[in-house]
């Protein structure tokens, strides 16, 4: 299981660094957000670790310090992470697995989305992210689908509901363009894409998305995910029956070919 670690403990150390730089300069948390341009709340909560301490602020520490780059050095630590932390066990999972198959609920699955639809749909977390950490998380998400034409023998199946198609995400241009992205993938040979019409009562898929792993040494996983959340089951009885509704939701779905002229009529109607 992953479990969430919201405040990393590199954002809790610099911001300790910080207060005590400053206190020992004799510099006030006022006096740091009038440099910086922060509130002092904002200043406050980099301090205590509960945000990431940013690169404005510790450029402005430095120099009201005179800390000579001891805490200017600490931003390559502060780097923000490419996934979040409560699916990292997952995403360590998926690089090394030899195959994964997919069921996505209400968007479409991140190793097929186009580089415009993961950045619509990263921007608009609640709450916000910052510039930094949706670029990096945009950018872990493209190094992901990498898997998809470098690993040929890979196996990926992706089972998406038809509502994640009709999802305007960034609106219907956006949505007809990673439509066309998703048809021009399920031409590869390792790459077996299908729908989920809306019309077919598949009890277990109302349930909420599902992906399954095989690792290289063949030990089967499952990773379920919702609100700020991820769990990466390894238990075989769990697995199972993940496992299990994962197939009668296969059994629901379009043929593959019936997928494809499926997401062409979608793309037309938006």
């Amino acid at each position: 299981m992953s479990t969430p670690k919201e405040n990393p403990m590199s954002w809790k150390y610099c911001g300790d660094q910080l207060k005590r730089w400053r206190t020992k300069a004799g510099v006030t948390r006022e006096q740091l957000a009038k440099a910086a341009c922060y509130d002092i709340e904002s200043v406050r909560s980099m301090e205590a670790g509960r945000r990431r301490p940013s690169l404005k602020l510790l450029q402005a520490a430095d120099e009201l310090c005179d800390a000579k780059g001891m805490l200017l050095g600490a931003a390559d630590y502060l780097t923000p992470e490419k996934f979040p932390s409560y699916s990292q066990g997952y995403t360590h999972a998926e690089a090394d697995a030899i195959a994964i198959h997919t069921y996505a609920a209400l968007l479409i699955p991140g190793l097929l989305q186009t580089e415009e639809y993961a950045r619509e749909q990263i921007s608009h977390a609640c709450p916000p992210l910052d510039d930094e950490t949706v670029e990096a998380r945009v950018a872990g998400r493209m190094q992901r689908q990498e898997k998809l034409a470098n690993a040929p023998r890979v196996l990926f199946g992706f089972v998406i509901y038809e509502a994640a198609l009709r999802a305007k995400v960034g609106g219907a241009e956006l949505m007809r363009r990673q439509l066309a992205h998703i048809i021009d993938v399920s031409s590869l040979r390792n790459v077996a894409i299908q729908v989920l019409p809306a019309n077919r009562a598949a009890y277990p898929a109302l349930a909420g998305p599902i992906t399954l792993l095989e690792t290289a040494e063949h030990e089967q996983l499952a990773y379920v995910e919702g609100h700020r959340t991820g769990v990466l089951h390894t238990d075989p009885d769990k697995v199972n029956v993940l496992a299990q509704r994962h197939g009668m939701i296969r059994t629901q779905a379009l043929s593959i070919e019936e997928s494809v002229e499926f997401i062409g009529k979608v793309s037309e109607e938006l």
